[in-house]
């Protein structure tokens, strides 16, 4: 009965259009009342101390990085020195796409970001080439979602928190799986475009993928500052995320010289609103969360999963099921946040390493920005591109389907993960 009223609250708080972070507040209230327990207090307690985290401090300042990296040039820099590597194969700009991806998902952490940069700066170079609109737009919002999972990784930490797992172990966890989603997007955009006839642009000379190397360098600086910092100690992922965006300030306004006072201005703006939107929605989810907790709805959820414990593969597998489904309905924060409590016992009860099921879990999580109807990154790019949201929907399917299919092969396979995970601990 109490999974019911939980579930049931908030499925009903959302379909009448009562935004995400009330409709978690009301699946509290709802869950309280239910218990007898009913307190204004108790609940404005927990939602003040839901968001009263010291590694919760990472999500803004990642944000603000990802703000001033796209406003400030480092960006353009990074696909410019992409497109001097690999821009005159055949479909090169589709691979550009693919490397320009993964390195700035090792700058900001944002697929938004990423993805809405990514398509301004390459879906009109990529149209004008020839190449299918929709595929392009489909390979751009695919490319965007490595962002959550390479470090520094704004997932990782809003579920390291909720999880109470070690930030840092899950941002070495996800460099070599981020790794894998984007070999599979190379194997997928190779396999759909072989028959196009398109014209790649000129192979660039050495002295040119010179210079565009020598342009990029203090972007490319960045994620080896912030890997180098976590895996010998000199910083905490939240002091990670604070150097990242002093980093980036001090390239877009010293260096790179693109930024002013001015124009600063609206990009802290603009971080401070997305930084309150996801806090509102850490500090809902947690109020749930503790009230979870207190009806035992975990050990309600071990309960039903005990036939699944003895084989963990296969629980991995009903677990994915569970999130994919979930997934096209919230959008990647409610879902951690909402999921995470419950399925965490189940994990450490089948004897799953949390790093592990944490990578897949938020792999899972980000393909579900790609999924739709909710798809937060197929709206970006639909809207950034002025694409049509059917065609960026038919467009990303393929590359979708590669990243699940590479999402259940680490299920099966968990050493794709966790051995070369051991390399950076």
């Amino acid at each position: 009965m109490t999974i019911i009223i939980f579930l049931g609250s908030l499925m009903a708080a959302m379909a009448i259009g009562v935004p995400i972070a009330f409709s978690l507040l009301l699946c509290g209230a709802a869950l309280m009342w239910h218990l007898n327990m009913f307190d204004a207090q108790i609940l404005a307690q927990n939602l003040l101390e839901g968001s009263n985290s010291f590694p919760l401090l990472a999500v803004p300042f990642f944000m603000l990085a990802g703000e001033i990296m796209n406003a400030g040039g480092l960006s353009r820099r990074i696909v410019n020195f992409a497109m001097a590597l690999v821009g005159h194969v055949k479909g090169g700009l589709g691979y550009v796409t693919i490397v320009a991806a993964v390195i700035m998902a090792s700058l900001s952490g944002s697929a938004v970001a990423d993805a809405a940069a990514l398509t301004a700066l390459l879906l009109p170079m990529m149209v004008a080439a020839g190449h299918d609109k929709a595929r392009s737009a489909g390979l751009i919002a695919s490319a965007g979602i490595i962002a959550p999972i390479i470090p520094p990784s704004i997932g990782f930490v809003v579920f390291g928190v909720a999880a109470n797992v070690s930030i840092s172990k899950l941002f070495m966890a996800g460099i070599f799986p981020g790794v894998w989603l984007a070999l599979s997007l190379v194997v997928t955009w190779w396999w759909l475009v072989r028959k196009e006839v398109v014209v790649p642009p000129p192979r660039k000379s050495a002295a040119e993928v010179v210079e565009a190397l020598r342009l990029a360098t203090w972007a490319l600086v960045l994620p080896f500052i912030i890997v180098f910092g976590l895996k010998f100690g000199v910083f905490t992922p939240t002091e990670a995320a604070v150097v990242a965006a002093v980093y980036s300030l001090f390239v877009s306004t010293v260096i790179y010289r693109e930024l002013n006072f001015k124009k600063l201005v609206p990009l802290f703006v603009t971080a401070a609103k997305t930084s309150a939107v996801v806090m509102f929605l850490v500090a809902a989810a947690m109020v749930s969360a503790w009230l979870i907790t207190v009806a035992n709805l975990p050990a309600q959820v071990v309960a039903l999963l005990e036939p699944l414990l003895d084989s963990p593969k296969l629980l991995m597998f009903a677990i994915m099921v569970l999130v994919i489904v979930v997934g096209t309905a919230l959008d990647m924060t409610p879902t951690i946040l909402l999921l995470t409590p419950v399925l965490m016992p189940v994990v450490k009860a089948a004897g799953i390493d949390p790093v592990y099921f944490g990578v897949l879990f938020i792999i899972n999580n980000a393909i579900g920005l790609i999924t739709p109807p909710v798809g937060t990154v197929l709206n970006a790019v639909a809207g950034v591109g002025k694409v049509s949201m059917d065609e960026v929907t038919k467009g990303v399917v393929p590359f979708m389907i590669a990243q699940f299919a590479i999402m259940f092969l680490m299920v099966l396979f968990p050493q794709l993960v966790m051995v070369p995970a051991r390399w950076f601990y």
